[in-house]
């Protein structure tokens, strides 16, 4: 979606830079259409092509559009439970799998959610769900949950026993 919208974007600055190429344009792209006839797509059918959630969950993965995905129930049985102690009082535990670091889990709020790794540039440990509005992200000193939807923090400062030990001893220092 993102793609087809940036190229709608760069169309639209061309015919506003050269008017002739975008009427040259305009004619070509028209008899191009009627040469070639739509062939439609089946959204049932594209859906079960995708990929099926990691093993672990239930549910299976939605189409293309990242918006609606739908990373399934999150199956925490058997996880590694970490608790996490938040600035505000929040308290997050999260649970993880050794063999599948692309998924995780979250209890926020008295509700489980299943976040999936986002690569990052900088090694910070992302995860997000993007139905749900909601990203972890982890660095060494410290972890927040984040609102996507709303663009605000929900819990800041979080850390788990390693982290505060850590963090006691760089203050002291």
């Amino acid at each position: 979606m993102k793609k087809l919208l940036y190229v709608l974007l760069l169309a639209g600055m061309s015919s506003m830079l050269n008017p002739a190429f975008a009427q040259s344009t305009g004619t070509a792209a028209k008899k191009e259409a009627q040469k070639k006839p739509v062939k439609k797509t089946n959204k049932k059918a594209i859906e079960e092509k995708a990929a099926p959630v990691a093993a672990g969950a239930a549910g299976s993965a939605a189409g293309s559009n990242d918006d609606d995905e739908d990373l399934g129930e999150a199956n925490i049985e058997g996880s590694t439970v970490t608790h996490f102690n938040c600035e505000l009082g929040n308290k997050i535990t999260t649970y993880s799998n050794v063999g599948d670091d692309k998924y995780m889990a979250i209890r926020w709020k008295d509700k489980v959610h299943r976040l999936r790794r986002i690569g990052t540039s900088t090694g910070a440990n992302r995860f997000e769900n993007r139905k749900a509005g909601l990203v972890w992200i982890n660095i060494p000193t410290k972890a927040m949950l984040l609102d996507s939807r709303k663009g605000q923090q929900l819990a800041n400062e979080c850390r788990d026993p390693e982290q505060t030990k850590a963090f006691a001893a760089k203050t002291k220092s």
